[in-house]
């Protein structure tokens, strides 16, 4: 079954505009997913909309409700939000431009490919890419979509594009709260000399298939037993052997057997030259003259 667009218009620069397709970047299809199930009758557990005092009631029933104070609501009927939703736009303009290791990983939401429609399309599409590519740039824009405004970061993916919708600022929580009581007081530097060689060392290209989600492959081992009758096996990840302890002392053997582990002994951090001390004052003059 071939894959269907979320959103189709063009991406313009400037006066430049380019029939695209948008596809889902992310395969949800992957994760594994549960039903909820009533076990005497083994059928699927179904929900209704109910009022406390009222019991269930209709879809046409319902309205959207705005709480502005504790169960104080401002009601506002589904056709006056279809009236000022916003038109699906057909156009992804680029309008700025920024360095893509500029836009902090904070602000990213959902990727998405951008491929062009037909061949047509196509050389104008590698125009923007091939720009984008050699700047080192991402685009900004805004998409209409769904009947909501996002912000896209659009840069380059192998031949085509990558679309990520963003957050907007205001989504995005401020810091202080969470690392205000951290002390920004600079780590110990024989410590971080030891850290800094063991990053070095466990360092490479980015490899997503090195990495396998090992709850999921044990929950289908589980499921594939079930289906064959069988006594599913426990399964137990590996516990790694953890130091106790948080002082110095425990923190530096760890991270040496760390680096030993790893395959490298770390070099012995260099140590601090040895401050001289200040020369004392001369002696008088009339001291030197009488011990000549």
């Amino acid at each position: 079954m071939a894959e269907r667009p979320v959103w189709k218009g063009q991406l313009r620069l400037s006066l430049v505009s380019i029939p695209v397709e948008m596809y889902s970047a992310t395969n949800t299809s992957a994760r594994i997913s549960f039903r909820q199930i009533h076990k005497p009758s083994g059928k699927r557990v179904q929900y209704q909309k109910v009022v406390p005092g009222v019991g269930p009631v209709k879809n046409d029933d319902v309205w959207k409700g705005y709480e502005v104070e504790d169960d104080e609501y401002v009601l506002i009927d589904p056709d006056e939000i279809d009236a000022i939703r916003l038109e699906t736009k057909k156009t992804l303009e680029l309008v700025h431009f920024v360095d893509v290791c500029e836009i902090p990983p904070l602000y990213f939401d959902r990727p998405y490919f951008l491929a062009p429609t037909d061949e047509l399309a196509e050389d104008a599409f590698r125009v923007v890419r091939d720009a984008l590519a050699e700047t080192r740039k991402a685009g900004l824009g805004q998409l209409a979509m769904r009947g909501r405004e996002y912000l896209v970061a659009v840069r380059p993916c192998g031949s085509g594009l990558l679309a990520e919708t963003l957050h907007y600022e205001e989504e995005i929580r401020k810091t202080d709260a969470f690392f205000s009581s951290i002390s920004r007081k600079a780590a110990e530097k024989d410590l971080l000399e030891v850290a800094k060689q063991l990053i070095d060392r466990k360092s490479g290209p980015f490899d997503a298939s090195a990495f396998e989600d090992r709850y999921a492959e044990a929950i289908r081992t589980l499921i594939d037993e079930k289906v064959k009758g069988r006594k599913p096996k426990r399964v137990r990840a590996e516990e790694e052997a953890r130091p106790r302890g948080g002082n110095v002392v425990d923190l530096m053997s760890a991270l040496k057997e760390s680096l030993e582990k790893s395959g490298t002994k770390p070099s012995s951090p260099k140590k601090r030259p040895a401050q001289k001390k200040p020369a004392g004052k001369a002696a008088p003059a009339s001291r030197r003259k009488k011990s000549a």
